[in-house]
């Protein structure tokens, strides 16, 4: 049956899957209210630090105060969910832990904050959705493996760029193409010195956070998507930071080549982003088979050998509940890591930084990421941006655009995305 049919079937028996959101953003309004109008599926727990963020989610959707809870601990949340409440919290701690709850999603986009709910989310059997790319490209081979062990799925999300070109390239690969490149596009110029304060004007007319914004526009995100989707295909950037061409739809197939062909490549099997494209994400195949590449001519895909798998949008959040339903009826993830790290997104000084002083984090003032092969970065003890926090000390001084490596900070040791990829490290 399809996910719509089951969706309607779990409706019709009474029943429906009881999702927990932590993080109340943009994303998490916009999941909220698209899950009210679907079948089989309730938002029954929204989290945020900020309990009026947690209330504005339910009521942006059309419930009202009335029948909103507000719940201090976990029994509150539990009477609550039974007696069919809508509860919001403040506390993240409870967002996986309500007896009810089948699914947890984190929105929360904190590399940390990420580690310990995807944790909590596995210790206490829920299946657990990251829309928190960054925490996945940290720490997803881990939680993977955890939520495997544990009877739980582990995944990214639907509508996410990752997840739109893992569902792509799931659909070539079944059919046996050559898959030469994946990606997505941008559509901002990078900017690496864009910072809270450069943005912050534009990103409030958006109604976004300034410092995610910031981590758009400083390409830092871009690298983070991409490393996901390196991590779960085994694709990786054919460079550094990956070339990053300008090209529309139609030229990817050429500019997708190797060198020696005409293209850009170094290797196929790569991962990448392009302007001009945006928002939509590709997938580059090829073929060996002339029967197969006479039929691309005539449903008009160009003239190959290699052809252009197009999606020209990504629904980001709204699509998070097809995720949500995927795990709970088959168990089954949109996108997860394969085993072991692929890719990594690497630390870069944003400014000149002074020994002694204190880092902040994606989006902020003095760093940005970068994606590099991971048995390259490991090869160079390169650090990975998801370990930075404000709690990282610089022990010397590091010029603006140096790649930062382990010897050169001390690093929070306490943290539980530190603890984790300690553990993934001696792992894979």
């Amino acid at each position: 049956m399809s996910v719509n049919d089951k969706l309607r079937q779990l409706e019709e028996n009474g029943k429906n899957i009881k999702v927990s959101l932590i993080g109340a953003g943009l994303m998490g309004k916009g999941m909220v209210s698209q899950m009210m109008l679907m079948k089989g599926m309730t938002p029954s727990l929204v989290v945020s630090r900020n309990i009026e963020d947690a209330i504005a989610t339910y009521t942006l959707a059309g419930i009202r105060r009335e029948d909103i809870k507000v719940a201090k601990n976990l029994n509150d949340i539990n009477i609550a969910m039974e007696d069919g409440k809508f509860v919001v919290s403040d506390n993240t701690e409870l967002g996986s832990k309500a007896n009810l709850i089948d699914v947890v999603v984190d929105a929360t986009g904190s590399p940390e904050a990420g580690a310990r709910i995807a944790m909590d989310s596995i210790l206490n059997k829920k299946h657990i959705v990251m829309v928190n790319v960054e925490a996945d490209v940290t720490v997803g081979p881990i939680l993977n493996k955890l939520a495997k062990n544990a009877g739980v799925v582990y995944t990214g999300t639907a509508g996410d760029e990752p997840g739109s070109v893992k569902e792509i390239y799931d659909f070539a690969d079944a059919l046996g193409f050559e898959i030469i490149a994946i990606g997505k596009g941008k559509n901002n110029p990078i900017d690496f010195d864009a910072n809270p304060d450069t943005v912050r004007e534009i990103a409030l007319k958006k109604n976004l956070k300034p410092l995610r914004l910031a981590s758009f526009v400083d390409g830092t995100n871009t690298m983070i998507e991409m490393a996901a989707m390196s991590n779960s295909t085994g694709f990786i950037p054919d460079i550094r930071g990956s070339h990053g061409v300008h090209s529309d739809v139609k030229g990817l197939s050429d500019i997708f080549r190797l060198k020696k062909d005409g293209g850009i490549l170094n290797n196929i099997g790569v991962v990448d982003y392009v302007h001009g494209i945006a928002p939509g994400v590709f997938v580059v195949v090829s073929t060996s088979l002339n029967q197969i590449h006479s039929e691309m001519k005539y449903l008009s895909m160009g003239d190959g050998p290699n052809y252009v798998l197009y999606r020209p949008y990504h629904l980001t959040s709204l699509e998070t509940p097809i995720t949500v339903a995927n795990a709970y009826f088959y168990n089954e993830a949109t996108i997860a890591p394969i085993d072991g790290p692929v890719s990594e997104v690497v630390t870069l000084a944003k400014i000149d930084l002074k020994k002694g002083e204190y880092l902040d984090g994606i989006g902020e003032y003095k760093v940005l990421g970068t994606i590099e092969e991971y048995k390259k970065a490991k090869a160079e003890n390169l650090l990975p941006i998801g370990l930075v926090n404000t709690k990282t000390r610089v022990k010397r001084d590091i010029k603006k655009g140096e790649v930062i490596t382990y010897d050169m900070v001390e690093l929070d040791k306490t943290s539980s995305i530190y603890k984790l990829r300690q553990m993934q490290e001696e792992i894979f």
